[in-house]
């Protein structure tokens, strides 16, 4: 290119003093160009737009001296980050506090439900301590081992009949009666399906094989007991009509289930018979409809 070449592009002379800069910039829409000389502009993003833009106002203000306005104001802060210093301090150790207990229940869950290991041989008790009464599922993580035994919760009665006499009456098979409502029904109730059983499995987790209670809730499982049975043997007429329960027994029969032909797995055929002592029974036992005919005007039995 010729040094004395016209045009923006033309290398100044040596000796001419330099094209004076314009003290503002030319006003917006204004084309310094013919629109036959300007070349074809394409249209860029407004991403890059808007960078040109700041590109072009920070060099600008530097050349000329001129002030860059600063960009919008960052938002205020939120959440945790909001709070004065000493909040954010209580808050960080309040949220440490539940994440330490959140990772404690875990851990005691998981030993509880897990199979027998040197952990919970040592601290079972404490581990017990920690999850009941909240949590009473006793399913197993690994390995699960379904039950194999048939375990019927039997019961008896000494009755005051209504002429006076005591008597004893025969044993109640309460699980069998139980068994019978259910086949057959399509929609069995919660009650028929589980009460009992649950009442008895209760009972032996909380005592040990002498009946006596191994804990503060061996009292409860007791009691819970003794009103189921009580309330059964009332629906039952047990005695005869207008009878009273004065005391009652409880055993458990349990037998293994037999193996399938092809396995080769020996167990014993022979029940096992738990025996409970005689059970006073007291008025905080009776349902209104088995309190003493004297007591409530009605028969102990009526509905």
């Amino acid at each position: 290119m010729d040094a004395y070449d016209k045009g923006s592009n033309a290398r100044p002379v040596p000796g001419e003093p330099a094209a004076a800069v314009p003290d503002s910039l030319p006003p917006e829409g204004h084309e310094t160009t013919s629109s036959s000389e300007a070349p074809a502009r394409i249209p860029r993003q407004s991403g890059e737009q808007q960078y040109d833009d700041q590109r072009y106002g920070h060099e600008y203000g530097e050349q000329y001296g001129d002030t860059v306005l600063a960009g919008p104001p960052l938002p205020p802060p939120t959440g945790i980050a909001a709070l004065s210093l000493p909040y954010q301090i209580a808050a960080a150790l309040a949220l440490a506090v539940v994440a330490v207990a959140a990772c404690v229940h875990v851990g005691m869950v998981f030993l509880h439900v897990a199979p027998s290991n040197t952990v919970t041989k040592q601290h079972g008790q404490a581990i017990d301590e920690w999850i009941y009464p909240e949590f009473e599922q006793n399913w197993k993580l690994f390995a699960p081992n379904p039950l194999q035994q048939n375990i019927a919760v039997q019961v008896r009665a000494d009755v005051r009949a209504a002429d006076g006499d005591i008597k004893t009456t025969r044993w109640y098979d309460l699980s069998a009666l139980d068994g019978a409502a259910i086949d057959g029904n399509l929609l069995p109730s919660h009650t028929q399906q589980n009460e009992l059983r649950r009442a008895w499995d209760f009972f032996v987790a909380t005592h040990d094989n002498a009946n006596r209670p191994n804990g503060l809730r061996g009292a409860l499982s007791e009691k819970y007991l003794r009103r189921i049975v009580v309330l059964r043997l009332d629906r039952e007429e047990a005695g005869g009509r207008g009878a009273v329960v004065q005391q009652v027994q409880v055993r458990s029969r349990t037998t293994n289930v037999p193996p399938p032909k092809w396995s080769q797995e020996q167990v014993s055929d022979k029940p096992i018979v738990r025996v409970l002592p005689w059970w006073p029974v007291s008025e905080a036992d009776r349902a209104a409809g088995t309190r003493p005919a004297e007591s409530t005007g009605t028969e102990a039995s009526a509905r």
